[in-house]
């Protein structure tokens, strides 16, 4: 290995430690496809505008889902609640049908969604943008709703109860 490469390894691993010590909510990104649906756990998710309402999601190209959403012009987002580790389990591996013996729904605008999450969103494909070993989606929302129940988060390689969350006393 050259001392090039060596030093692209270190600097990748600390990016992934800054990436671990950055806290995010956990979404399942869904699709569907000749009437099944697809879908995988992803951390790259945020707020794009407000007006009008937009989000944008990061999927890796080597995801076997990705050529699904490259081809959909629709896609949702489940933000997972505090206790459905489990499902975030389930997306987070490659293949296999994720949604068999899963609680889920087809939502208004005709995109799968998992059912009891904190929060939904149902989108239309807006823009698309490759960088690097991703495509950055970027969806207008079409439909928002919420449960009320916490989130699931994710830190530091592990999940964690949104409930849990102890407010910052300043002074």
């Amino acid at each position: 290995m050259s001392s090039s490469d060596q030093s692209d390894a270190d600097l990748i691993d600390r990016v992934k430690k800054v990436h671990r010590a950055f806290p995010t909510g956990v979404t399942i990104v869904t699709t569907e496809a000749d009437g099944q649906p697809f879908g995988l756990a992803v951390n790259a998710f945020s707020s794009v505008s407000l007006s009008p309402p937009m989000v944008l999601v990061c999927i890796n190209e080597t995801s076997s889902s990705y050529p699904r959403f490259f081809a959909s012009r629709r896609f949702g987002v489940s933000i997972l609640s505090h206790d459905q580790q489990d499902v975030a389990m389930r997306f987070s591996r490659s293949g296999g049908d994720k949604f068999a013996g899963l609680s889920w729904h087809v939502g208004e605008n005709k995109v799968p969604l998992i059912t009891d999450a904190a929060a939904n969103l149902e989108l239309e494909v807006v823009s698309m943008l490759m960088a690097g070993t991703h495509t950055i989606f970027i969806g207008k929302v079409l439909s928002a709703e919420t449960s009320g129940k916490p989130s699931l988060l994710y830190s530091g390689g592990g999940f964690f109860d949104g409930a849990q969350l102890v407010p910052v006393v300043t002074s």
